[in-house]
């Protein structure tokens, strides 16, 4: 018998998770002779059948090579690559879709940014980011600093894994000239107050660059409301294919910016004297792009238009709930991050386990979750931890699943109490 209190439900709206659940094909399973509990949302995402049956459908009725193609097979391509590309636009509220550029994902996105960046940084500029941030969000403006002589200067944050409000308004000073945050932490789960602190930045002719790969599977941005210069996700967080990410620019600073790589579709004219770059978003786009995870991305991103998604929330929200009240059911549990403002993502220890021991003994009851460092060890060296058990939960989720995480999690205590 466990220490849970009766399974609670979930608030009533016309969000129905049983029916969303139906949606995903890979949840009906069992792993170790135990039904799948997926808590590994923040790395990657479930795909619904409508993605699948539309990079499907794209593979069996239209595939060819978009642009420039003088066949119908091309022009169905092309239509519904770029049909893609105005679904992220709308998604995001972009002005244009000239400011929606496809990359290989989020990484590829920072990259981007950062080497287009790089001729307007100097030695001593500052490229300010924070202790929260992916590695993703780190090693680029590292590189990018060793090449200019800039300095990459970290953002401190509070005990409860909030950005340090004070030492962001320090810092902010003559020399910063870049400020690049996540808008959720991948580890905490904190919703970082980016609107303010993009407002902050720009009064001082600062870059924003804000990496939206964790939040934009919980909320839905507005690129032009929150001001920033660059806005980038990933697909497979955002319930899409991988392979695909967006890096949404300001279309001025794309047009400052040189482009990022060299071959086809970026070029407008190539002689051995001279080549000509291209026009906005073609530019940074060399090479075949992923047609088809672009096809599946905008079906990712329509079927979540077609939810309810202040019931999605809600449903999300009730989940981190009744996780924190279970936390005091684990003996030597302990929460990593524990701000006021945060998605469903719960980053913990437990006094005596390893972090991958408890992954592999949840994995035996088939439940998966993520362990290690997350990609953050500047994060993890704050707390003073090799690493931290991660469950992070999308809203296919249940609260029956969360009880069985906390079941699971007993069970492992007390194996090794």
């Amino acid at each position: 018998m466990n220490n849970l209190s009766m399974v609670k439900t979930l608030p009533r709206t016309g969000f129905d998770v049983d029916a969303v659940r139906r949606d995903f094909p890979i949840l009906n399973q069992q792993i170790n002779g135990k039904p799948l509990v997926y808590l590994d949302n923040g790395a990657s995402a479930q795909k619904p059948v409508a993605v699948l049956d539309a990079m499907d459908r794209y593979y069996r009725e239209m595939h060819s090579n978009v642009h420039r193609g003088a066949h119908t097979l091309g022009d169905r391509a092309t239509s519904a690559f770029e049909g893609a590309r105005e679904t992220v636009r709308a998604f995001l509220n972009a002005e244009s879709t000239k400011e929606i550029i496809w990359t290989r994902g989020t990484t590829e996105a920072i990259n981007l940014v950062a080497n287009g960046l790089a001729q307007r940084l100097k030695p001593g500029d500052e490229i300010l980011v924070s202790h929260m941030e992916h590695h993703a969000n780190i090693v680029p403006w590292q590189m990018i600093a060793e090449r200019t002589g800039a300095k990459v200067v970290p953002v401190q944050v509070t005990p409860a894994g909030e950005l340090d409000l004070d030492s962001f308004n320090n810092l902010l000073g003559e020399k910063a000239r870049v400020l690049a945050l996540t808008h959720v932490s991948n580890v905490l789960g904190t919703i970082n107050p980016i609107a303010a602190l993009i407002e902050q930045a720009k009064a001082r002719g600062v870059i924003t660059v804000i990496d939206g790969a964790q939040a934009v599977p919980h909320f839905q941005p507005d690129v032009q409301a929150l001001g920033c210069d660059f806005y980038m996700f990933s697909a497979h967080k955002l319930f899409g294919p991988t392979g695909i990410g967006v890096l949404y620019g300001k279309a001025q600073l794309l047009e400052e910016m040189p482009p990022y790589q060299g071959g086809g579709e970026m070029i407008e004219r190539v002689s051995f004297e001279r080549t000509t770059w291209n026009t906005l978003p073609y530019k940074f786009e060399a090479g075949t792009p992923a047609i088809a995870e672009a096809v599946g991305l905008g079906a990712a991103i329509d079927y979540l238009g077609g939810l309810d998604r202040a019931g999605m929330k809600a449903s999300e929200e009730a989940l981190l709930v009744r996780a924190n009240e279970l936390v005091d059911t684990v003996p030597g549990m302990q929460v990593i991050g524990t701000a006021d403002k945060k998605v469903p993502v719960m980053s913990f220890k437990i006094e005596g386990l390893h972090p991958s021991d408890i992954g592999t003994l949840l994995d035996q009851q088939g439940i998966a979750i993520r362990t290690g460092h997350h990609c953050a060890m500047p994060l993890m060296d704050f707390y003073g931890v090799p690493g931290t058990a991660r469950a992070s939960f999308a809203f296919y989720n249940t609260l029956e699943e969360v009880e069985q995480l906390f079941t699971a999690l007993q069970k492992i205590q007390r194996l090794f109490a």
